[in-house]
């Protein structure tokens, strides 16, 4: 029976405890996130800084993850960011209002930041070309689970017990996972790394931050808006300098050369756009159910989880399905999917029952699923191991960044229709969720340029075409 257990699957899993951790703790927060407004005296939406922030911390210090695991050795980085993580993780249950919350967030995101993509890294070196879809689906499938206890564990605390328990829930993983490290992963490490761009780290790091927080505070009636214009060009300026920095340097912290390589580069755009749209569901529909509906954040959760439930089954049709239709059919057609699954949240009501919600929702989480399954893969189809540290570090980034700013785009909405409005209604989060689907759809325009061949010795698509004879 053992020996189906591969070494792939194994790292595999080991890794996966990180990420549970990761997507455990983002779902849970976003069903705690009224509950905890109240404890604050603050606002939901307000609250969306704690998000918000978490997001900025991956953001800045994602892209020196690749450069820091290539001088330190790879297991010592993984095992050294959980801890992180998991001190974050004991800070935010300490806190008592929203600016302990951001600055325990953002040590969490400075754990997360190197404890992602250093464990996609690691399993990137460990598999061939061929075995990626399994073992990406091995990677997702553990940590699926933490989406789907996240938000009815979530909502069972908050409702019964204290939110503060919710955060304190990773002391247990994060030590196990230091243990599984510690005995079953090989210290990997360049022979000689370059020196680290600290230019590109500062001013990468200050234009995203500067991008996330000034979309963020849009709409909030006590920011002025000149001050808002001024971070958001100046944090526009700055990405400017970076670009221009990166184009010239000989080892750029952000490698834009791998923008050239095509199945990387549309990945990179149409995955951010699609994130930015589907990154709004689980801020908006936990605040929606409660706020909106006036269930509690138990019911809350366990509705939620629906859409995790989706993503779970979803891992085990991936494969059959990329190699029966191909990236570029699967990215187009379920990407239009995703987009309309996004916007029928704008028909549920107070009224609506609870089974058809979980019904959309299911679905929902299958096909959404699909699409991340798909866009993480292809995007390392024609990288080589030599740029592989700095292609999951710049995709890391941008994942994290776009997830971002999907929740400061919902928030957004939100801060907007309460402006008008002076109080959220049931139609407010209608609005934000059809407009979050049209960002989504707008994703299948870049799917448009993929090439038919894509990523074709992963998925096995078009196996059985007659390959034409080599020329050499």
């Amino acid at each position: 029976m053992f020996g189906f257990v591969t070494r792939p699957m194994v790292v595999a899993l080991i890794v996966a405890c990180g990420l549970f951790m990761e997507n455990l703790d983002g779902t849970v927060i976003t069903t705690a996130l009224p509950t905890m407004a109240a404890s604050f005296g603050d606002t939901p939406a307000r609250l969306s800084l704690g998000v918000t922030v978490y997001m900025i911390s991956l953001a800045i210090f994602i892209p020196i993850s690749g450069w820091v695991a290539d001088r330190f050795g790879a297991r010592t980085v993984f095992r050294a960011a959980i801890a992180v993580f998991t001190f974050g993780s004991i800070l935010c249950g300490l806190t008592h209002n929203l600016l302990e919350l951001a600055g325990a967030r953002i040590v969490q995101g400075v754990g997360g930041a190197m404890m992602v993509p250093v464990g996609r890294l690691i399993l990137l070196r460990s598999v061939s070309k061929p075995e990626l879809v399994r073992a990406m689906a091995y990677l997702t499938v553990p940590a699926l689970l933490g989406p789907v206890l996240g938000p009815p564990v979530g909502g069972f605390i908050t409702t019964y017990a204290s939110w503060r328990w919710i955060f304190f829930l990773n002391v247990p993983i994060g030590i196990l996972g230091m243990v599984l490290v510690t005995l079953l992963i090989d210290n990997t490490r360049e022979e000689s790394t370059p020196d680290l761009d600290w230019f590109g780290f500062l001013s990468s790091g200050g234009a995203l931050a500067g991008l996330v927080y000034g979309l963020d505070l849009i709409g909030r009636p006590l920011v002025p808006a000149d001050v808002i214009i001024g971070i958001l060009a100046a944090s526009t300026l700055l990405g400017v300098v970076t670009v221009r920095h990166a184009l010239r340097h000989p080892h750029p912290l952000i490698d834009l050369s791998l923008l050239r390589v095509p199945t990387y580069c549309i990945s990179i755009i149409g995955g951010s756009i699609f994130r930015i749209g589907s990154g709004t569901l689980p801020f908006l529909l936990p605040i929606m159910l409660q706020v909106g509906f006036g269930v509690t954040a138990f019911t809350s959760g366990l509705l939620t989880c629906a859409a995790a439930m989706g993503s779970f089954t979803m891992k085990m049709a991936a494969r059959p399905i990329l190699r029966r239709f191909g990236f570029r059919r699967v990215l187009i057609g379920n990407g239009m999917i995703s987009a309309v699954s996004i916007t029928l949240c704008a028909a549920f009501w107070p009224t609506t029952p609870h089974a058809a919600i979980l019904a959309v929702l299911l679905v929902s989480g299958f096909f959404r699923s699909l699409q991340y399954t798909s866009l993480n893969t292809v995007a390392y189809a024609e990288i080589g191991s030599s740029r592989m540290s700095a292609a999951t570090s710049a995709a890391s980034m941008m994942q994290q960044l776009s997830n971002g700013l999907g929740v400061a785009f919902g928030a957004l909405m939100l801060q907007i229709a309460r402006h008008w409005s002076g109080a959220l209604t049931v139609t407010d989060f209608h609005a934000a969720f059809g407009c979050a689907g049209l960002v989504a759809l707008a994703a299948v325009v870049i799917f448009l340029r993929l090439d038919p061949a894509a990523g074709a010795e992963i998925s096995g698509h078009g196996a059985a075409i007659d390959v034409k004879p080599s020329s050499a």
